[in-house]
């Protein structure tokens, strides 16, 4: 450690030994693997830090660089012809060897910060760096080349974990100039249009791709997903934002005039004032609005919705994507064909699109007709016991809200709901019976499903003909004239064909002797409020669409029971069955004709 610190005060105080740095970077590179001389190479980083930044400002400036490399060609031609300056070549080859060095230094640290180095601190000391060396490279302005170079050494990480989600990214996304570069370089990358984009033309030792294929991998696509994730959101309001939310002193955001691949077209070190005093004005007039927030993270989303998505993935975007992209995209409607794409597959994943695409039809007005279809066709007994349950019960109660609905497809709900609460545990049925209540709370014009008792008393009900023998109803009968008879067909799809209207919810007052007390209970309940309407508001589905049996068990202990079943006689019984109805009895039903006597152990009597 004292030599390396030796090593880097020589370094740092003369240019004489200069060479250090090539030493001091190769001790950097042998830190990926190698958790013992991790303090060594964290000291070597800073002091190349220390060494190559104010360089950035003098041999190391773009323009000085580029006009290096101009004249060593040009030199090459009078070489040829005897005419030659050594002093001005030496100071050419020097800037051009140094370049090269912090090249490979750039390299390193992206590979440190992508690598799983055994010590921490070495990668988040490796990523402020890089950091630093965008900012200051282009004299203030953003170096987007450095950034975007970063952020496909990320994607393609196997190393993507806590580190980078919780210390380094979050770090630097609560500027704004981060945020609008990381969404349109993750909107390039993904689309694959700046494979080379990036590269130096002139002066570049860098060959490597920057671009991810429609056929990456899982890996690749799930670490892209992380990186937008992180991003947070827009703000609302479109204000100008103030500098010390930039990362960058001079917001040089890259425009379509802007070459983000090449070197700055300051011609001399002399400019760096004149640029120092119009600082201001260039930040203000490329400003980061919310509309232009909104546009980038819009394309970048866009994008990466296009990829095959792994289904994990797949399932965590359609799980949040109504609560962190929807609301924030500057035109939302594009998502239609991915969300109706999803909850055409069916199960779990309609469950999952549901949400978004129900934001979609009420604010953005998207139409699409089959949608209470495709909702009446997830109604099965395991959505009872899906992990999304209770998000999928409570946004199926806002789906039926609308008083505008018909009555043969509320009817058709609240009866396929019945039916399944005779195969759900106690809590779905508890479930049901709310959703139930509220329906025929919001739409009178299915009450008939509660007191209608014989569907040849009401005709022709919604365009259904009653009169058809022929028709088979269900599996369990053909004859439309038999009495009893449920005529709800609940292996049909449409709503409109299932003949809801021409049934009753039986299903809910054979809950009213489920064995459950807490079921019993609010069936009861149930046709109370009805008759009294007035007085009673709607249930809050979200209090039932999370329970279970541990859930009803605890409401059960905690209650208060205020009357206990007690055996109460006023006079002491003579016998177990008795054989006449008295005003303290009650008749033998249980055995009629039947009567017993005492007997003897030898005889029986009956």
């Amino acid at each position: 450690m004292e030599r390396i610190k030796k090593l880097g005060d020589e370094l740092l105080t003369s240019r004489a030994h200069v060479n250090n740095a090539p030493f001091l970077i190769s001790l950097l590179s042998s830190c990926l693997g190698n958790r013992a001389i991790s303090d060594q190479g964290l000291e070597a980083l800073i002091t190349l830090q220390s060494f190559f930044l104010p360089l950035l400002r003098t041999e190391l400036a773009t323009s000085a660089v580029k006009e290096a490399s101009e004249r060593l060609k040009k030199k090459r031609k009078r070489s040829q012809e005897g005419e030659i300056d050594d002093g001005e070549k030496a100071e050419d080859i020097y800037r051009k060897w140094l370049w090269s060095k912090y090249r490979e230094l750039l390299r390193l640290l992206r590979k440190i910060v992508a690598s799983s180095v055994p010590n921490p601190a070495l990668r988040v000391a490796a990523m402020d760096a890089l950091m630093e060396f965008a900012r200051q490279q282009k004299q203030g302005r953003f170096q987007t080349r450095i950034y975007l170079r970063l952020i496909s050494s990320l994607v393609h990480s196997k190393a993507f974990d806590d580190v980078i989600l919780t210390i380094l990214l979050p770090k630097y996304f609560k500027y704004k100039d981060i945020c609008y570069v990381s969404y349109s370089g993750l909107a390039e990358l993904v689309s694959s249009s700046i494979s080379r984009k990036y590269e130096d033309e002139d002066i570049s030792a860098d060959n490597e791709e920057i671009h991810i294929s429609k056929s990456s991998s899982p890996m690749v696509i799930q670490n892209v997903y992380k990186f937008l994730s992180c991003i947070p959101p827009p703000s609302e309001d479109d204000i100008e934002e103030s500098e010390e939310e930039m990362w960058s002193s001079v917001n040089g955001l890259p425009s379509n005039n802007d070459n983000c691949g090449g070197f700055g077209k300051q011609k001399t070190q002399q400019t760096n004032t004149y640029q120092t005093q119009n600082t201001s004005k260039k930040a203000s007039s490329s400003r980061i609005s919310a509309k232009r927030m909104r546009s980038k993270m819009s394309k970048a989303w866009m994008s990466f919705l296009k990829l095959p998505l792994p289904v994990e993935v797949y399932k965590k975007v359609l799980a949040n994507l109504h609560k962190t992209v929807v609301p924030y995209l500057s035109t939302p409607i594009l998502l239609s064909d991915f969300l109706t794409r999803s909850y055409d597959i069916g199960g779990v994943t309609s469950v999952m699109a549901l949400n978004s695409l129900f934001i979609l039809i009420t604010q953005h007005g998207l139409e699409y007709p089959d949608f209470y279809n495709k909702l009446y066709a997830l109604l099965e007994p395991s959505i009872f016991m899906a992990k999304y349950r209770s998000h999928f019960f409570e946004l199926l109660d806002r789906c039926l809200k609308s008083p505008l609905l018909p009555a043969y497809l509320a009817a058709a709900f609240a009866k396929k709901l019945s039916r399944l609460a005779l195969y759900t545990p106690p809590s779905g049925s508890l479930l049901v019976i709310a959703l139930i209540h509220n329906l025929l709370r919001r739409h009178p014009s299915i009450n008939r499903l509660v007191h209608w008792q014989d569907h040849r008393e009401m005709g022709e009900v919604e365009g259904i003909d009653t009169k058809r023998p022929e028709e088979k109803i269900d599996n369990f009968c053909e004859s439309t004239d038999k009495p009893g008879r449920d005529m709800f067909v609940i292996e049909e799809k449409d709503t409109a064909k299932s003949k809801a209207l021409l049934s009753s919810l039986w299903e809910i007052e054979t809950l009213r002797r489920h064995y459950c007390p807490a079921v019993s209970r609010f069936v009861t309940s149930l046709e109370n409020d009805l008759t009294v309407r007035a007085k009673t508001t709607e249930v809050v589905v979200k209090d039932f669409s999370s329970g279970s049996y541990g859930t009803i068990f605890s409401e059960e202990v905690g209650r208060r029971i205020k009357q206990v079943p007690l055996a109460f006689y006023k006079t002491m019984p003579s016998t177990l069955f008795p054989e006449k109805t008295t005003k303290d009895s009650s008749p033998n039903l249980d055995f009629a004709g039947w009567s017993f006597t005492p007997c003897d152990r030898n005889k029986s009597t009956s």
